[in-house]
């Protein structure tokens, strides 16, 4: 009987918002006629939900920045990449496609896996998970982010306590306001912060130690993009809808935390919009080592789990040493703060470390399966890429530029300072140097104060550092042009191609497009001309060295170059790299496409391979080819 006037009582809402809402009722009826939208498997992966209307309509609200699904015949991030302009405008893909995508010959695309995680976290209902004491803690820097939290919270499960970190007054006083109204909010505690530490600093300085009273704690921040001519606050809903918005995913979050003890901090998977790398330390290593220290974390990984967007749940006792040390804003780094790089972004990325030092593990959730897992892998996820699908990536760019060691060049061994040290042992047989070892450090401090005898501007190249270490050891300038041909002469010996990548080279010349070379190196354009030969290379092609035309990529003075001759040419294009900062963090701060890839260490780091150590001849025997081999292709799926 229940049942019946459940489902009578349903159809009756359903009925009325149909009539409400006219232009979303059109909407629901032309998609589910065609299959786009199939109401049971949206309720499969996404919860349940009142009646078909509600699922379409909490679709076409989270289609705008999450990667969620309509049904199995409708990929969103497939028609969202493909169709930047509609992600831009905050315009739901399905609604668009439907209406005007198909017509104008868009792409679309059935839903296909990116990903397959290799557990699933099932919750499980408890009498228990509701009686959590839980903390939600945000920090306020936009004055409309109020309401939007308000409007958040107001929803949520379970009773809580508020914690609010304020830019200005009137925000804290709103907050008060507001969030004291609330029936599901027992405490209201704010805190006029001040300009400095982001969205860490301040919940640290003003309640880190009350937080460690809570079995919970959420924290977000408000979150603002400013580009393409309107606010993009994508990322920012993205993450608020599954860490407090979405019901049945917060309701699940609750009970996988109260029924499972191990568990000890959540966010959901990086943002889809954002790049392969972006779970890459970058530059902020040298940031972390006071964490490493402290703490005892490893961070030898270049890539690493950690919530993007700095907003997670966590069990505040897994976050112990971090909410235990006292902190003033005196100990966070003065605003303004570089895009990346600063002590704020290494702590950001060593979270899910610290919570795994005390003995806890990470879980996530990922929106195209619906699925909550422990599996850490999805952050490797964009590296499987077969060559033809690479190849079609960058094929319809006029300019394709790429990077040439670990790129299209790889080395006999993966050891970048193994042809110095095989000079070394020649040099010391020859009586000049106590060890190879001793010669590469005296070869290497003498290209270091070459470049400090320039403040580190432009670059040097190989016959100046070896001119400096003629200087050093009192030798003949001419024997120390002789040794750097041999060092030179060692190198292009161990080079080798990437034979994938050499090939797709040679197909996008084929296909008409322009072919340039950009490399930061000491070696002269005429020694990198012939290494290129060496591999393979008979396109013709541009070659931009930076030590020929003193700019570097890592300073972002030859993208700045580069960005210029483009724009000159008016032609479209794109780069393709290994080194997450030069080839591709600061060419896109150029507003220059790239494409990153893995160096062999990192594919040989991700695919979880046996530990490996580099230091002697020996190791590098041992491991360097063996890293080499496996590194030949830059991604998985060759």
């Amino acid at each position: 009987m229940k049942s019946n006037v459940k489902k009578i009582v349903r159809r009756a809402q359903q009925s009325l918002e149909l009539t409400s809402k006219p232009k979303i009722a059109k909407a629901f009826k032309l998609a589910k006629s065609e299959g786009l939208f199939d109401y049971n498997w949206y309720q499969e992966h996404y919860g349940q939900f009142p009646h078909e209307l509600a699922a379409f309509t909490d679709y076409l609200d989270k289609s705008k920045s999450s990667n969620v699904n309509p049904s199995a015949r409708f990929d969103t991030e497939f028609y969202q990449r493909c169709n930047v302009d509609i992600y831009l405008n905050g315009i739901s893909p399905l609604l668009h496609y439907m209406y005007h995508g198909r017509y104008e010959g868009r792409a679309s695309a059935g839903v296909f896996d990116r990903w397959l995680p290799s557990d699933e976290l099932l919750a499980k209902d408890s009498s228990t998970w509701k009686s959590q004491k839980i903390a939600i803690v945000l920090h306020i820097y936009y004055p409309d982010f109020v309401d939007k939290f308000v409007d958040t919270v107001r929803c949520f499960p379970t009773s809580v306590d508020i914690f609010v970190t304020a830019g200005t007054s009137d925000i804290e006083q709103a907050s008060k306001n507001k969030f004291s109204k609330l029936d599901n909010v027992k405490s209201v505690k704010t805190a006029i912060c001040e300009n400095r530490g982001r969205n860490f600093g301040p919940f640290l300085v003003n309640f880190s130690k009350e937080l460690l009273e809570y079995d919970l704690m959420c924290h977000l921040h408000s979150k603002k993009s400013l580009y393409s001519g309107r606010e993009q606050t994508q990322w920012f809903d993205y993450l608020n809808n599954f860490l407090l918005k979405d019901k049945h995913v917060v309701k699940s979050v609750l009970r996988l935390f109260d029924g499972n003890d191990e568990l000890g901090i959540y966010y959901p998977t990086s943002f889809w919009m954002m790049p392969a790398w972006v779970n890459h330390w970058t530059c902020n290593k040298a940031f972390a080592k006071g964490f490493e220290d402290d703490w005892g974390i490893d961070i030898s990984d270049n890539f690493v789990n950690y919530p993007v967007g700095g907003m997670f749940w966590a069990r505040p006792k897994a976050l112990k040493p971090l909410l235990d040390r006292k902190f003033t804003y005196d100990n966070f780094p003065s605003e303004p703060l570089p895009n990346d790089g600063s002590w704020l972004h290494a702590l950001e990325r060593v979270l899910g470390l610290l919570v795994e030092k005390q003995g806890y593990k990470q879980f996530f959730y990922y929106p195209p399966q619906g699925k909550f897992t422990t599996d850490k892998s999805s952050i490797s996820a964009a590296y499987f890429k077969s060559p033809e699908s690479l190849l079609g990536d960058i094929q319809n760019f006029d300019i394709i530029s790429f990077d040439i060691f670990d790129t299209v060049l790889r080395r006999d061994y993966t050891a970048p300072d193994y042809a110095k040290f095989k000079l070394g042992k020649d040099l010391v047989n020859e009586g000049f140097f106590q060890s190879p070892e001793a010669f590469v450090d005296h070869r290497n401090a003498a290209e270091l104060a070459c470049r400090k005898k320039q403040n580190f501007e432009g670059d040097v190249d190989i016959f100046e550092t070896y001119h400096a270490l003629a200087i050093e050891k009192k030798i003949d300038p001419l024997i120390a042009q002789n040794w750097a041909e041999r060092e030179f002469g060692y190198d292009l010996e161990m080079a080798q191609p990437k034979d994938e990548i050499v090939k797709i080279v040679h197909e996008l010349n084929a296909r008409g497009r322009d072919i340039w070379f950009i490399t930061d190196i000491y070696y002269t354009k005429e020694q990198i001309s012939k290494m290129l030969r060496k591999i393979g290379i008979s396109v013709p092609y541009t070659l931009l060295v930076s030590s020929d035309i003193k700019k570097r990529k890592d300073t972002g003075t030859m993208w700045k170059y580069v960005k210029s001759r483009v724009d000159k040419l008016e032609k479209s294009f794109i780069h393709v790299g290994d080194n997450v900062r030069s080839d591709a963090q600061i060419c896109g701060d150029f507003g220059l496409q790239n494409v990153h890839i893995l160096n062999p260490l990192d594919k040989w780091r991700i695919a979880n391979l046996a530990d490996y150590k580099l230091d002697n001849e020996e190791n590098i025997f041992k491991w360097g080819k063996l890293i080499s081999n496996f590194g030949r292709y830059p991604f998985f799926g060759e």
